[in-house]
């Protein structure tokens, strides 16, 4: 996977700028010069959290959520914003680094102790620019995108190919140093997990770089509640202390005790902190504080924990005296889940999803267009809503703007500064001149204003044709056709494959996007 890695890495310059000139004239890359003292930074990385979740985004949703409505209202909702990928590992990916996941040619996501990293040691990371700026840098929740866990005679366990899930995990020397992990890329603390905390081969907390309690038993599935929303729950292993229901409101524990600690200790030094939680990832386990707190089932009670979390987070911002100075990004992972907005519509009338087709994993809208919020008292305009196309790569060259840091060219290939439209400002393009977008299984497409191609048949992701999913299948409209075409002003829901009807388009799109596979990169 290295190799990939490195290759992709190393693409000739001649090639980047090939696509600058096929590609014509994109807005210019100039920083905006920072604020003085340069902004907190806080990022709220929800996973599987839908556009249609969020009372702001979707009026008809069945769970209220006053503190991300207070948020929106302080600050910017975007409508048009999108997942670096329709799943989480690779999109956190995309986060972390502004570069499309596409590009390691890596399928899937993460279990357990598996590995490795997909970060490699020479590429700059979101946290990693932040602190080369001078902020101090804090992770709390779930990781996911790889560590290497060693055995004991010292090697990564991820090379023991015949090994899977709980087995590989007692492969693992569960008590050295976990190596390339949130440390090795640009936080100075972490606490959390490995991957999804509480559907896993491994239920154990990670303090910096080490477990401090080991896990001893499998986990029993008796101990916790039985609903249709619990059962995505591995038999992993499972350490004392670690309880299922309690995860997301440990990680708010912490990310409270790193902001109160920072600003009585360093009062005068700026932070970044990426709380990332579990909520509202199946299975839905609220703490025992949430059950029962709606009428809109047990996933309903999680995702009003989630709006606690975001709550807090805020509250704890306004207590320390930092609200004023700190920019607040709020956004999801990838679109909802599918069992989750099934069941949530036949038992609820609560539409995850709404209004797009498509769940969690598709290529479809509904599987990577999410809220996403931006509130920084002062400098983004109040209650404002804008519909400029963006993607959550963006973040990083934003950040960069922001604090002054001139991002070389080997580095947030795919990011683009949002600094102009957070400041409201007038532009004469778009920011982004086309948007890629990805599945797990590596399926692509682009968008480039309204129009959006698929380079492929189907969802890219989900089975149609599976129970469940098959109430939701549309009637194909160019069965033949190698892709899939829609014009989302005209055609929101996707329900029209224009393919045949517009040759050109799919040309000079199916063109851009593999321009852009072969330059490595979207941005100039």
């Amino acid at each position: 996977m290295r190799n990939v890695f490195e290759q992709l890495d190393s693409m000739n310059g001649w090639l980047r700028v090939l696509i600058v000139l096929a590609c014509g004239t994109f807005p210019p890359c100039s920083q905006h010069a920072p604020a003085a003292p340069s902004p907190n930074i806080v990022l709220i990385y929800a996973d599987d959290l839908g556009y249609g979740d969020v009372t702001c985004y979707n009026a008809a949703a069945k769970v209220p959520t006053p503190n991300i409505d207070r948020l929106a209202s302080r600050g910017m909702r975007f409508t048009d914003a999108h997942s670096p990928s329709t799943v989480c590992t690779p999109s956190r990916y995309g986060v972390m680094t502004g570069r499309m996941p596409f590009r390691l040619d890596y399928r899937g996501v993460f279990t357990g102790v598996g590995g490795p990293c997909l970060i490699t040691p020479d590429r700059l990371t979101l946290p990693e620019m932040l602190r080369q700026k001078g902020y101090a840098t804090a992770m709390s929740g779930k990781w996911h995108i790889g560590m290497t866990f060693l055995d004991h005679d010292g090697e990564p366990v991820y090379q023991a190919s015949k090994k899977r899930g709980v087995e590989l995990v007692r492969h693992a020397d569960l008590s050295r140093r976990i190596e390339a992990g949130p440390l090795a890329h640009g936080f100075d603390r972490f606490f959390g997990t490995a991957c999804c905390p509480t559907t896993d081969w491994l239920y154990a907390w990670i303090d910096g770089d080490r477990i401090p309690v080991q896990p001893t038993v499998i986990r029993d599935r008796a101990t916790l509640p039985n609903h249709a929303y619990s059962r995505d729950c591995r038999p992993g292993l499972l350490a004392p202390d670690f309880d299922l229901e309690e995860v997301d409101l440990i990680f708010l524990e912490k990310s409270k005790e790193f902001l109160k600690q920072h600003v009585t200790d360093h009062p005068e030094q700026p932070f970044f902190l990426f709380h990332s939680t579990q909520a509202v990832h199946l299975p839905s386990l609220a703490s025992k504080r949430f059950q029962g707190r709606t009428d809109v089932g047990p996933h309903g009670d999680f995702l009003f924990e989630m709006d606690h979390i975001v709550g807090e987070l805020v509250g704890t911002l306004e207590q320390i005296g930092a609200a004023d100075n700190t920019l607040v990004i709020l956004s999801s992972d990838n679109g909802p889940e599918v069992l989750t907005t099934i069941t949530m519509r036949a038992d609820h009338g609560h539409d995850g999803a709404h209004p797009w087709r498509g769940l969690k994993r598709d290529q479809w809208e509904g599987g990577h267009r999410v809220p996403f919020i931006a509130c920084w008292p002062g400098h983004i305009p109040a209650g404002s809503t804008v519909d400029e196309t963006i993607c959550q790569t963006d973040i990083m060259h934003t950040c960069a703007a922001i604090v002054g840091f001139n991002l070389p060219t080997d580095a947030a290939e795919d990011s683009f500064n949002l600094l102009p439209v957070f400041l409201g400002e007038a532009t004469s393009q778009p920011i982004r001149p086309y948007t890629l977008h990805q599945t797990a299984n590596l399926a692509l497409a682009i968008r480039r204003g309204p129009w959006k191609y698929l380079d492929h048949q189907g969802s890219g992701g989900n089975n149609y044709a599976r129970s469940g999913l098959n109430q939701y299948a549309l009637p194909e409209t160019a069965a033949t056709a190698a892709g899939q075409l829609y014009n989302l002003d005209d055609d929101p829901g996707e329900t029209t494959n224009l393919y045949f009807q517009h040759p050109d388009k799919v040309q000079e799109l199916k063109a851009l996007l593999e321009q852009s596979k072969m330059s490595g990169r979207s941005r100039p």
